[in-house]
């Protein structure tokens, strides 16, 4: 999935260029940046420090192997070999991110389903050929929506035939956690990495500052918000980010896997923020098809995490854990946890 819905904001605006250094003029410490595209997005990596070269270097290596592995679009991935095979043998990468995917499927009583692919590619999603399918079509591929089927046993995967996997939902959060790891090894305590609108950040920057993110507005090119991290992931989702147009409608990307059309959410956008970038990765789907008095009651029972919701009628929600971080021009209403 394409998310271009949160930016990296610096002395005004922060730009990032493949190859590019520049000072801080604070610290008059180097900023190594690096551009990848990969996982159908572009990607940006910052990092500070004198191990900064060699840590982006392996960093972006790592993300490249990833999607290798990872890419349902891509025949010679392994997710791809598995899909075709009905399951196989599974490398440690592959299975860590499917224990994820079944965990967020099972914390979400099922919004979060992997196995989506099927209904994925009957909407033209993945080549952009897109199309109306058939009631008839639907109601064919919805039965093999269901990641309860799916079995990891032993380092082997076993799949219903004609299942097959996306893991567009947390592949990037997945990635995002290695690319904090690979800094840490090489000592880098300030760093970034933005995959599309998936952003982490690693520590304050090197003046001490915490490094602030812009919120998109989901009905226009600029942000309308802005948050400030520190060693935290913010991660969106909306049905803006992608969607085509037939016959007077749009349809968005985020298919509900209980129908199998494209979500109906009260949501136009939902950012989860995070010290655990894959999990922010795979809540916000499922938070948005939950909508926004679901989702408030699934952060009140479950928390580890702080949202920003957008409502269809323009209303900003934040969770508390938010209060002191972030930034709007726009009114916002808190949504406090039970206890209060």
């Amino acid at each position: 999935m394409r998310r271009w819905s949160l930016w990296l904001l610096g002395l005004g605006a922060l730009t990032l260029a493949a190859g590019c250094v520049w000072q801080s003029a604070a610290s008059q410490k180097q900023a190594y940046t690096r551009q990848l595209f990969a996982m159908d997005t572009l990607m940006e990596f910052t990092a500070y420090g004198g191990n900064a070269e060699a840590a982006l270097d392996e960093a972006l290596g790592e993300v490249q192997r990833l999607d290798a592995l990872l890419s349902a679009a891509n025949p010679d991935s392994e997710v791809s070999r598995l899909n075709r095979e009905a399951g196989g043998t599974v490398s440690q990468d592959t299975a860590a991110v499917l224990n994820m995917a079944l965990e967020t499927y099972e914390e979400t009583g099922g919004l979060f389903d992997c196995t989506i692919y099927p209904l994925v590619k009957l909407w033209g999603f993945p080549n952009q050929e897109y199309r109306v399918p058939a009631e008839a079509e639907i109601e064919n591929a919805l039965p093999l929506v269901d990641s309860s089927r799916l079995r990891l046993d032993g380092g082997v995967l076993y799949m219903e035939p004609g299942q097959a996997m996306d893991f567009g939902g947390v592949g990037k959060g997945y990635a995002a956690a290695r690319v904090m790891e690979i800094f840490r090894e090489h000592g880098i305590s300030s760093g970034m990495v933005s995959l599309g609108g998936n952003i982490q950040v690693l520590g304050k920057k090197p003046d001490k500052s915490l490094w602030r993110v812009g919120v998109r507005d989901p009905e226009g090119a600029d942000y309308f918000a802005v948050l400030t991290l520190e060693d935290q992931a913010a991660v969106t989702s909306g049905g803006y980010e992608r969607y085509f147009e037939a016959e007077g409608e749009t349809y968005i990307h985020i298919l509900d896997p209980r129908t199998g059309r494209p979500a109906e959410s009260d949501l136009l956008s939902v950012t989860v923020v995070s010290e655990d970038g894959a999990r922010a990765d795979a809540l916000s789907t499922a938070l948005f098809l939950m909508g926004l008095e679901d989702a408030a009651d699934f952060w009140r029972k479950d928390g580890g995490f702080d949202l920003v919701l957008v409502t269809e009628d323009r209303q900003v929600f934040i969770t508390e854990g938010l209060e002191g971080s972030f930034e709007s021009d726009k009114s916002f209403a808190v949504l406090r946890s039970a206890a209060f």
